[in-house]
């Protein structure tokens, strides 16, 4: 039982700004990817970009030109993450549950290097970041439910998926090498440490709204039996 549910088709929803070029894009790497190319050596290719990004934010506490190390890495963790995948289903060699835990893990792995990464750094402070994390990790949960539950995996919010985010964060280090650290707006917080607590937030509330919105579907479609037993009395 539990393995046919595992392989039953999974909707991928995703109405990301940047899907429909993102796609066109995707299949042309495909299209012209040596035969050599796995989709395993592409998640590897997006865990190096990661761990890059990781050591690019850190290593930012030596001079603030190690931060287009960072931007580097999310370039190189955009085409690993983003290629293995849809290769993968370009190929038609699709490993349904394989993929869809190798992919996770490493996504969860992932965001939290770069998260982490961004705490380590002299311009953020740890504990804002980790917030941000929280939220990442809450909403990550919540499509992961989605997949058990409705058989939907949702990839975007407020029409904002991964490569939107890549891009936020790419523009965010863009703003610290362009500010640099200076004096903070309240004490020891500045105003990266708004703007990444703001985004944190803003996850933890779709969290919270998409919960509830789940909850409620979940529930119209699966009345409770007290419910059924007085509709017939």
């Amino acid at each position: 039982m539990m393995e046919q549910q595992a392989q039953q088709p999974i909707e991928r929803i995703q109405e990301n700004l940047l899907a429909r070029s993102e796609r066109r894009l995707l299949n042309w790497i495909c299209a012209r990817m040596p035969a050599w190319v796995t989709p395993d050596m592409l998640t590897f290719i997006g865990m190096v970009g990661a761990f890059l990004v990781f050591a690019g934010y850190v290593a930012s506490n030596l001079g603030d030109r190690w931060l287009w190390v960072a931007i580097a890495g999310y370039i190189v963790q955009w085409f690993g993450d983003s290629t293995d995948g849809s290769l993968a289903r370009f190929r038609k060699i699709e490993r349904p549950r394989y993929g869809y835990f190798l992919d996770h893990s490493c996504d969860g792995l992932a965001t939290t290097l770069v998260v982490v990464g961004i705490g380590l750094t002299p311009y953020v402070t740890l504990e804002v970041a980790l917030v941000g994390l929280a939220g990442y990790l809450l909403l990550s949960i919540h499509a992961f439910l989605s997949v058990r539950v409705l058989g939907e995996l949702k990839l975007s919010y407020l029409n904002a998926g991964p490569t939107e985010l890549r891009f936020l964060l790419i523009t965010l280090t863009l703003a610290m090498v362009y500010f640099g650290t200076g004096p903070g707006l309240f004490g020891r917080v500045n105003g990266f440490d708004v703007f990444v607590a703001f985004v944190g937030a803003v996850l933890i509330a779709l969290f919270v709204l998409q919960t509830w919105v789940t909850a409620r579907r979940l529930a119209r479609e699966e009345p409770s039996r007290n419910t059924e037993w007085r509709a017939r009395r």
